[in-house]
């Protein structure tokens, strides 16, 4: 994955062989603020799930995951959401560029 602003990952559809599996709703970040750990993701059964940011692939406007696998579920979300911060309550990291490894640019 290039490089994107923060808010450019928000609100992206999440699709495995182009069918729709829901839509991130936050950028996870590690507990310094420097690195995304992953997206939480609205799926179409209205539960949210884990997307860790190296199992996505940007393509097309879309994150394109390789299997449902990679979809966490609540048990997993909630340890990334206890340890880790999340973007949308990081009202200034919004326009922070995040590199292909899921850093945060200084």
């Amino acid at each position: 994955m290039r490089g994107h602003l923060a808010r450019e990952l928000l609100r992206r559809p999440v699709r495995l062989r182009g069918v729709r599996l829901g839509e991130t709703v936050d950028l996870i970040l590690d507990p310094e603020r420097t690195r995304v750990l992953g997206f939480d993701v609205l799926c179409g059964d209205d539960v949210h799930r884990f997307l860790p940011f190296p199992a996505a692939d940007i393509a097309g406007g879309s994150l394109v995951v390789d299997s449902t696998l990679t979809l966490l579920d609540e048990d997993q979300r909630a340890f990334y959401h206890r340890y880790g911060h999340s973007l949308v309550a990081e009202t200034g990291l919004h326009d922070v560029e995040i590199s292909a490894s899921g850093e945060l640019a200084a």
